[in-house]
């Protein structure tokens, strides 16, 4: 597997198994939420920078990879109220995205109602998923998925038409250790007997994904198309399909 900087790791080994984050990597929402809620928030009069997009959507990655136990202590807070989680998930978003505190706090409950209102996303695959899934598995790989959501997806991996493609299919909640816990990994290690240094995760979250697989010991791969996460140590591809690449250029 080849590094960003075109070195392989020392810890290389042939790699048997390929593991895929669900959410951003295989299952795509159309409109991205990220947009909708940037294009709102222009309307309203926030100043749109190429810069302060990327800075929101990291700190956005962080968020829902529960960085500092940001998540942990809004859930608990609005455990019962969740039009509250949201408008103040609105209001943090706000504040990343650059706005000053009294502007996201006064643009916040406008900006939760409009998501709630007008935002209901197609739920779909991007276009290489199917080739690339297909090519990896007629050359042997063992293929999975590990995902954050706290309940399985079976059903919903079955309706985006993957399941045909996936050894194992595991949700962090179905054993309760949830990413970059390395608890959530070794857990699918061991239920397809293949060891870490012979497995590449791919996922699009950085904090959640290549952090967590990293501390696993697998390979991590990062999709990060939009460059969210510049200068990370281990290979970013643009798209599903540069897995078969990096695959094929191993030594």
């Amino acid at each position: 597997m080849q590094s960003h900087n075109g070195t392989y790791p020392k810890n290389y080994n042939p790699i048997r198994a390929v593991f895929f984050d669900l959410d951003g990597t295989l299952r795509h929402d159309t409109p991205a939420s990220n947009q909708v809620f940037f294009d709102y928030a222009i309307e309203l009069g926030v100043p749109d920078l190429p810069a302060s997009r990327l800075q929101a959507l990291r700190w956005s990655h962080a968020y829902w990879a529960n960085v500092g136990k940001m998540v942990e202590q809004d859930l608990a807070q609005f455990e019962r109220d969740t039009s509250q989680f949201w408008q103040n998930y609105a209001y943090r978003y706000l504040l990343a995205y650059g706005c000053p505190e009294d502007q996201a706090a006064s643009l916040a409950p406008q900006v939760r109602a409009y998501m709630s209102a007008h935002y209901n996303p197609e739920h779909t695959v991007p276009a290489d998923a199917h080739p690339t899934l297909m090519a990896l598995q007629e050359k042997g790989y063992i293929l999975g998925i590990i995902t954050n959501r706290s309940r399985p997806v079976h059903e919903e991996v079955e309706a985006l038409g993957l399941t045909p493609y996936f050894d194992l299919i595991l949700a962090a909640g179905e054993v309760n250790t949830f990413k970059p816990d390395p608890g959530i990994f070794e857990h699918a290690l061991n239920q397809v007997e293949v060891q870490p240094q012979a497995s590449l995760y791919v996922g699009d979250n950085y904090y959640a994904d290549i952090v967590g697989a990293a501390r696993a010991g697998l390979h991590p791969v990062l999709i990060d198309p939009d460059r969210v996460f510049p200068g990370v140590v281990c290979p970013v591809v643009d798209s599903l399909s540069g897995i078969q690449a990096l695959l094929n250029h191993a030594p």
